[in-house]
């Protein structure tokens, strides 16, 4: 029996679109497990709050230290090369070990002081597992990589919710239960990363930080009004899944509900589905075009943000509908941000471009996060407290519109803007 030439190109397109698949699969439950520790510390608010005698703004700084820590590590990493210097699996692996090391110091902790510090190295951490992650599934996907990087987001998504779900198994649970789930979950998806996270067969080529050309970014017309878009992004999603626990818990009192796992569960739920969003913003930015799924999306989670005032005394179907559509749209267009700059940018300094971009991101949700609290103390109440996120999704939106009608958009989704 005789292989004609075709037939064996058929047999090594399947072969390799298998592996990149499998490579995405091994990398997403890494993910998954690895950034449990993002929000462990935020999941037991309450039980820490009345243990440690915190405030609503000592609370505040268990999630401010992370992003902080992320910003920093983000920066850091690209300034001494890192992601090119050591092999990407094995920053990964050990980023995620030490993230879990330092999510443990939270067990030996005895105040707002030691925990804030662990958060910080925990953040700082992350920021070896996140970011690398973007550039590794890139190198498997030469198409479909709109799909491929809102699965990923989608294993972050995941992951950063995991903490309310250990929360929710008992009302009974002790804080600590969540706190060595986390770090568990995290030991193990660095192990995973270690031995069977690889490179793909398509490099992106040196994603490395050239201070001298930071500027750029901000000279490039397409490239700020991408950013602008990603900022508008950011200013709403850390500070909602940074409060989100207390403001269901205020809800859920207000509405005298009862729901199994109360309302940790219920925020899991919440930001949990949020990958099925970016699953779904995958496919809409390689089907329709990035400008546009992404002012969606932003449009739908601006209106969320808008609405879930008005239910939050009831009625609780409706309260709970928004809070499930938020969840998916406010994540749904994250990832298709970082393709942008992948496609809009100088090919010799992506990785500059997406060190601002991230670096900024992250830094603007110190603000927005620390302003939330103050807020809800300023009304008086928790209930209207997320209409200060709404202006960013609305710029967002705006600012993608106005990318949309740029020539230099035909560089997006291969032509689809």
């Amino acid at each position: 029996m005789h292989t004609t030439p075709s037939t064996c190109a058929s047999d090594l397109h399947r072969s390799s679109d298998a592996s990149r698949w499998w490579a995405l699969a091994i990398l997403s439950i890494s993910i998954v497990l690895s950034l449990t520790t993002w929000f462990s510390a935020t999941s037991v608010t309450p039980e820490l709050k009345r243990e440690w005698h915190l405030s609503p703004f000592a609370i505040s700084w268990l999630t401010i230290g992370v992003q902080i820590g992320f910003v920093c590590g983000a920066l850091a990493a690209s300034l001494v090369n890192l992601p090119d210097i050591v092999r990407l699996n094995r920053l990964m692996a050990l980023s995620a070990l030490l993230a879990a090391a330092a999510n443990a110091t939270l067990l030996t902790a005895h105040g707002p002081v030691g925990a804030v510090a662990a958060r910080v190295v925990t953040g700082f951490a992350l920021a070896g597992v996140y970011p690398p992650a973007l550039k590794l599934v890139s190198t498997w996907f030469n198409r479909d990589r709109g799909i491929a990087l809102g699965t990923v987001v989608g294993a972050l998504t995941i992951g950063s919710s995991m903490p309310h779900l250990f929360r929710s198994l008992s009302s009974a649970v002790d804080w600590r239960f969540v706190v060595k789930s986390s770090t568990i979950a995290t030991s193990i998806g660095g192990l995973l990363l270690w031995l069977f996270a690889r490179e793909g067969p398509y490099p992106f080529g040196r994603a490395t930080f050239d201070p001298r050309q930071a500027g750029a970014v901000f000279r490039d017309r397409d490239l700020l009004v991408a950013n602008f878009g990603y900022f508008g992004h950011m200013w709403e999603l850390y500070a909602m899944w940074a409060w989100l626990l207390v403001y269901v818990n205020e809800a859920l009192g207000a509405q005298h509900l009862w729901l199994f796992g109360g309302a940790s569960f219920l925020t899991f739920v919440a930001i949990g589905t949020g990958a099925f969003g970016c699953l779904m913003g995958g496919v809409l930015s390689d089907r329709i075009g990035r400008t546009a799924t992404t002012a969606g999306m932003m449009v739908a989670s601006g209106a969320c943000a808008l609405a879930i005032g008005f239910a939050f005394g009831g009625p609780s179907w409706l309260f709970i509908t928004i809070l499930v559509i938020w969840g998916v749209s406010v994540i749904g267009d994250s990832a298709q941000f970082s393709a942008m700059i992948t496609e809009l940018a100088d090919q010799r300094f992506v990785g500059t471009a997406l060190s601002v971009q991230l670096g900024l991101g992250f830094a603007l949700t110190v603000v927005a996060i620390w302003l939330v609290p103050r807020m809800a103390a300023f009304l008086g109440s928790w209930r209207w407290t997320f209409l200060m996120l709404v202006p960013g999704p609305s710029i967002g939106a705006s600012a993608m519109l106005l990318l949309r009608r740029s020539p230099g958009s035909a560089r997006l989704a291969k032509g689809m803007r």
